[in-house]
């Protein structure tokens, strides 16, 4: 019979290990030599360091006078890599370096290979509590989770009830050095971009594609990296923006929007997400900036978005390229410490500040939860109009605030 070609198709690559060298271990946080954990980069971690025992998913247990299927080395294979590809490659990175943490803190203590994985809760406690106090509450709870994405794809069960584990986490967060805790970032504002603006040569081929990436980023209320890259080896037009990834559209008045598709995310992988702006008055304009920025690095299709032209070739835009430029050009102009995430804070608090309704705001940084209304609490300059004697923006505070619940 014939292979159905619905089956065992060939999967994107998006999951692919990487074929890089790893950096070696720190001294403190070297683990024991063990060909269950091979020495790899943390993002291939989650993938490569396998449980001791064989895979659940293996066994043939029969339960109720029925088997469970049996399958094969490279059926296994291909269901760790099809699982693998539910995280980002960041979050990969960060679960990968909470499971050497947490190998480095079995060898330490004499924990047998067949017991760390299904976890204990009280070694899982153990661990979490030894750790608190060295490390921040966020790095602890992604270690956490981190455990639980490894036993979901190796087929281990997890067996650490929620409420005692966000316990011990809460507890972590308290307990954290102040030293791990990051000062707050500030906003950009339209002045601060004004500034950097001045400090910049904008016909110079960097100084060009940093402008676009730093109005762009802003108004789209994006996230800095959504429109740069790690590093220029990494581009990858199936996951970084290419320059036939924008757009023009009007709306049924005839106002105009240009769209970025962000081909893949973390919370898209394969359909991505589309971020946008309008055209904005003053030097801080999105649209003169890019316009600009084409002119001085004119590229193909298929290119980075904002790929400059460098003296060895076209390059893609790297974060660590945009923001060593950014922090020259605002010492320059005397601003304050501004970090790429105060990008889309300052975008999320300019739109508020303008009366935009809360949901369209939320709409436009592609929020899925409420989270961006830390911004409220954070800024009162949000809340000044409504909670005036007489609030200035009545009648239209019942349409802008959002929904009590």
């Amino acid at each position: 019979m014939a292979k159905d070609s619905r089956f065992a198709a060939s999967l994107p690559t998006t999951n692919t290990l990487s074929t890089s060298s790893p950096s070696r271990y720190k001294p403190n946080l070297t683990p024991n030599p063990s060909t269950l954990r091979p020495h790899c980069l943390a993002r291939d971690r989650l993938r490569l360091w396998v449980p001791a025992g064989r895979s659940t998913r293996q066994n043939s247990v029969y339960s109720s006078d029925v088997p469970n299927h049996e399958i094969s080395d490279a059926q296994l294979e291909r269901i760790l890599e099809v699982i693998g590809s539910a995280w980002a490659q960041s979050t990969k990175e960060t679960y990968g370096a909470g499971l050497l943490v947490f190998h480095v803190f079995c060898d330490s203590n004499n924990v047998e290979e067949d017991k760390r994985c299904p976890i204990a809760r009280n070694l899982l406690l153990n661990f979490l509590c030894s750790c608190a106090g060295s490390y921040s509450g966020s790095a602890l709870a992604n270690y956490a989770a981190g455990l639980r994405a490894w036993h979901l794809l190796h087929g281990r069960e997890w067996q650490i009830p929620p409420k005692e584990l966000k316990a011990v986490l809460d507890g972590a967060a308290a307990s954290a050095p102040a030293g791990s805790k990051q000062p707050k970032r500030l906003p950009f504002t339209i002045d601060s971009l004004s500034a950097i603006h001045n400090q910049l040569n904008l016909d110079a081929p960097l100084d060009a594609a940093i402008f676009a990436c730093l109005t762009t980023t802003f108004y789209a209320v994006a996230r800095l990296g959504e429109f740069t890259v790690g590093a220029i080896r990494e581009y990858d037009p199936k996951k970084h923006i290419p320059r036939t990834g924008v757009s023009e559209s009007t709306d049924r008045n005839g106002l105009p929007v240009t769209k970025f598709h962000l081909p893949s995310m973390k919370t898209s992988p394969i359909e991505g997400e589309v971020a946008c702006w309008a055209v904005q008055e003053g030097p801080t304009n999105p649209r003169a900036a890019l316009d600009n920025h084409f002119k001085v690095n004119p590229a193909e299709g298929k290119a980075h978005l904002f790929a400059w032209k460098h003296p060895k070739g076209l390059r893609p835009l790297s974060k660590k390229e945009f923001t060593k430029r950014l922090g020259i050009a605002a010492a320059a102009a005397k601003l304050p410490d501004l970090k790429g995430h105060g990008l889309r804070i300052g975008g999320t608090l300019e739109y508020l500040l303008r009366g935009i309704p809360f949901e369209v705001v939320k709409t436009m940084g592609r929020w899925s939860s409420d989270a961006f209304t830390i911004y409220l609490r954070e800024h009162a300059s949000i809340l000044a109009p409504y909670i005036q004697a007489s609030p200035v923006l009545e009648p239209f505070t019942r349409y802008t605030m959002p929904p009590i619940r």
